[in-house]
Parts: C-alpha cells; structure tokens; sequence
C-alpha cells in the first residue's frame, strides 16, 4: 500500500455530524474494496493534520449496513494516518449512562450479520487479537480531555453493535440490557476492528442521544428524529473534545502496541 502522508489523524463522523473542519482540502481516493462513504476532507489542528470522512456520507445516504468500512478504513492508512478517532451516536441501555453524556467504550459485542469485517482473506491470512481493540493511550487521553471540558463522561463501558437500520425490539433491548451492556450502535463494527488491522489506533466515542427502546429510562422508544435533535445539541461539545483532545496527542504512538498488532509492513 502506497502511503501518501497527507494526514496523520483520521476521524470518522457519524448522524448529525457532517462538518468539522475549516480552510480543509478535499481529497478522493479510489481503494481496491471499492467507493469510499464520501471524500476526505484534510485540515489541521493544532501540529496535526487530520483526516475527516462522514460515515454515512455527507447527505447521510448510505444506511449503517451499507457502509462499506473496508474502503473507508483504507482510505486512512493510505492517507497516512496512524490514530481513527469514531464519534457516533449512541443509545443507553443502562439507566446511569444518560442522553447527553459520552461513553468512551473498551469493549465491543458484534451482533451484526453480513458484514465484511477483515482485510485478511487471503492469501495473507492473520488473526489479531480484538481482545482489547480499543487503544488505551487515546482512551485514557479522551476521558481526561472530557472531564476537562465538564463534559459528563463514563470511562469504559460495552457497546453491541446491532446491524441497523431497523432500532432494536423491547425484547431485544431488554437482552442486551441483562448482559450489562452499556451502550447500542450500528457502526462501531466493524470499523475500529478495520482500525486494528492496519495498526492504527482506534477509538469510540459515544455520545448517548437515548434510552434505545425506552425500557430503562421508561421514555418512549427511540426515533431517527429524537437522535439527531439530541446528538445535534451536544455537537458542540464533540467538536470540543475532539479539538481539545486532538491539540495533545503526541506525534508519534510509540509507546502504543496498536502499532504492531499485525505483522504486515504497509
């Protein structure tokens, strides 16, 4: 894979999030898995420069088990990056993680079907652990950026990924919700997973726009419409955590393992 060093920090953006950055260039890439969900848009912040793609395209077009991650994620390492940073709305499916706060997830559950979820299909095969594939350097890096901003943040929690776009059932929400899972989605696998597999550094954020299909919030259930009023009054508050966090990551992830989590030499 040629490496174009035009960016260094990836950010993918989710409903509701379709600009980030200013005087930015927009750049195409053609991938061997296909289109991409959209451009990349190119700018800086702070020493960094940074790489944003809207996930669901910037219409939002492209329904959550449409998106084709492979490309997408490709499109990062071919740009150069070494860091992906995944904001998404989220839904709560436990009372204490409420509409409004962020979720910096450690864990995902994949309860989705179908999807392409590895570069590795031969004839290069590998098997890298998804044990712990969030990176701990950006976790630890965005909770205490969140905390000091006073943005209402939860360090750690387990986000199953659902595969959309229908929302969940009361009987299904109610599952996940005995398992202790804290946080549902549609996209999170598998493209911080993607990340891994490239040796770039993934992380999730979550900002929690519901109560899923209103069980543990006794809330009526959840709608396109409510998540988006919800992730769109707290937009801000992403873009300041984001910025924020962004301005102190060091430029190098050497003392990160993300970076060798295959042995492949891209």
């Amino acid at each position: 894979m040629e490496i174009l060093n035009k960016a260094d920090i990836g950010v993918f953006g989710g409903s509701g999030f379709y600009s980030f950055l200013s005087d930015i260039e927009e750049v195409k890439v053609d991938t061997p898995y296909g289109p991409t969900s959209d451009s990349v848009f190119i700018g800086k912040i702070g020493e960094h420069k940074v790489a944003f793609m809207p996930r669901h395209g910037r219409n939002h077009s492209i329904p959550p088990h449409l998106v084709n991650f492979r490309a997408n994620v490709w499109a990062m390492k071919h740009l150069g990056c070494k860091r992906v940073i995944s904001p998404c709305a989220a839904g709560s499916l436990q009372k204490e993680v409420e509409p409004g706060s962020f979720v910096i997830c450690d864990q995902f559950v994949d309860w989705t079907d179908g999807r392409k979820s590895t570069f590795f299909e031969g004839p290069v095969v590998q098997h890298p652990s998804a044990a712990d594939t969030y990176c701990p350097e950006l976790r630890k890096l965005a909770v205490e950026t969140a905390k000091e901003l006073g943005i209402k943040v939860h360090d750690g929690g387990t986000v199953v990924v659902v595969n959309g776009p229908r929302f969940s059932t009361k009987a299904e929400s109610a599952f996940f919700t005995r398992q202790g899972w804290q946080v549902i989605n549609m996209t999170a696998f598998p493209e911080a997973y993607l990340v891994k597999e490239l040796n770039m550094c993934p992380l999730n954020i979550s900002l929690i726009t519901d109560y899923d299909a209103g069980l543990v919030g006794d809330v009526p259930p959840v709608s396109h419409e409510a998540v988006l009023e919800v992730f769109n009054s707290n937009v801000e508050n992403l873009k300041s955590l984001l910025f924020s966090m962004i301005e102190k990551i060091p430029a190098e992830n050497d003392n990160c393992e993300c970076k060798n989590s295959t042995k492949i030499d891209f």
